[in-house]
């Protein structure tokens, strides 16, 4: 069954088995889901609610960007568990030869990649909420305040997991250009992202 359509209880029963996979990078994405969720519902409640009339055109723009960061999320649930599935595919390969060895090696560094790309490319994804949840907070309906914090909070939540999905592939990589290139994209989106957050929660009296 595909992750997205499961149960919340099958989805924690299957991540709180003994399988390596969903894991903290699927869980990620599902916290990205979460907060994109959030900034929805906070956007629909002050969409045509009175004293909110000058926030109207920003909520209604907002509401399909929330929607779309929603849906892929959901997807990535999924998309971070293959990714993984593809090195335990590489580690299967034969290895009798030489020739298959070295077969096998390229195999497991390019699933490694593959692997540290997919969280990478989730937490991009999940860092576009925290815009949303900065407006909500500030523009929203002031009822619906503390879900815009919590969509800020999950936010954060879910780049940084994604990151250290990425963080712990990279140890195994070979290829010095590759790691340096993802080690400098993961501290600019920790600094970010940490920043961004600090600046929402900030927002509120609360």
């Amino acid at each position: 069954m595909e992750m997205k359509k499961m149960t919340l209880e099958q989805f924690c029963a299957e991540t709180a088995s003994n399988q390596p996979a969903p894991g903290g990078g699927s869980v990620s994405a599902l916290a990205g889901a979460l907060a994109a969720s959030l900034a929805e519902m906070v956007a629909q409640l002050t969409v045509g609610k009175k004293g909110y009339e000058d926030a109207e055109a920003e909520m209604a723009e907002l509401l399909p960007k929330a929607a779309a960061l929603r849906e892929k999320l959901l997807d990535d649930i999924t998309r971070d568990s293959q990714s993984f599935n593809g090195y335990m595919d590489a580690l299967s390969l034969p290895k009798s030869t030489d020739a298959e060895k070295e077969a096998r090696r390229a195999a497991m560094q390019q699933a490694l990649k593959d692997a540290a790309q997919v969280p990478l490319e989730v937490a991009h994804t999940a860092a576009e909420a925290m815009p949303l949840a900065a407006t909500l907070v500030k523009k929203g309906n002031k009822n619906a305040v503390t879900d815009g914090l919590v969509a800020a909070m999950m936010t954060r939540t879910a780049v940084l997991g994604a990151l250290y999905n990425v963080k712990i592939n990279l140890g195994s990589i070979k290829d010095e250009a590759f790691v340096a290139d993802l080690k400098a994209k993961i501290h600019r989106l920790e600094t970010d992202i940490v920043a961004a957050e600090t600046a929402v929660l900030a927002e509120s009296e609360l």
